[in-house]
């Protein structure tokens, strides 16, 4: 990896029970790299605030409301681009990404040189895959970035991701608000940047739930479809 600041971003939203592991986790797996770690506490009704600021040497931003996953993680792309990082690590604050596997994002942008490098499930790599519902989104979406923008793209909904200055000055400014993971490579594809996977291993969350259940999986699948369909139309090229 290139010198340079590195900034890994942790959103959370009611994730006192996982914060702290995953902060830990990071610490003692991320090696020979410096970095700074941003919580951004989406205004969690628990002790997410606390439990971040009691680990030493963390940086946290308590957001005044509730802004979703979208408005979490741009406010980690202002303060990254503010503060002159050349690199940005999205991290999410449930557990089920796994820090070690960030030295895999790392390596991987350097050897491509890409804007914005994903972590897959789905790159010849035993992990946790999520329901069969979300897999069966992850595939027509698969389908659909095929369609739109020639780019082929497996773990589209994947928020284990890194990013360059160029990708953060952009989404610093641009980032979508309601279904940001897959919006985003739209984003960058328009505006002429560059993207690649390599494949990662997750596990599934020790504490909470995930707000997409089974029943809920077609619903918001259709909605993604209409989000990445209207970044598609709306953002230029």
């Amino acid at each position: 990896m290139e010198k340079g600041k590195v900034l890994i971003v942790i959103p959370a939203f009611n994730e006192e029970n996982n914060i702290t592991k995953v902060i830990r986790d990071i610490r003692e797996s991320v090696q020979g790299t410096e970095y700074d770690i941003l919580v951004i506490n989406d205004c969690s009704l628990d002790n997410t605030s606390t439990n971040a600021r009691l680990t030493d040497g963390v940086k946290v931003v308590d957001l005044p409301f509730n802004l979703g996953i979208g408005g979490a993680v741009q406010t980690g792309f202002k303060y990254a681009n503010r503060n002159g990082y050349d690199y940005m690590v999205q991290i999410d604050g449930d557990g089920q990404h796994i820090p070690r596997e960030v030295e895999k994002l790392l390596d991987a942008m350097t050897r491509s040189g890409c804007d914005m490098v994903i972590g897959s499930r789905f790159l010849d790599i035993k992990s946790y895959r999520t329901t069969w519902s979300r897999r069966l989104g992850i595939k027509v979406f698969y389908v659909l970035f095929r369609m739109l923008i020639k780019t082929k793209v497996t773990d589209s909904t994947s928020g284990f991701r890194i990013y360059n200055r160029r990708s953060i000055e952009l989404l610093s400014r641009y980032y979508p608000d309601d279904y940001p993971e897959p919006d985003a490579i739209i984003v960058l594809k328009k505006y002429g940047l560059s993207i690649s996977e390599v494949g990662v291993e997750m596990r599934e969350r020790e504490h909470g739930a995930s707000s997409i259940t089974p029943i809920k999986s077609p619903y918001y699948m259709a909605k993604v479809i209409l989000s990445i369909l209207f970044s598609y139309t709306r953002t230029r090229w």
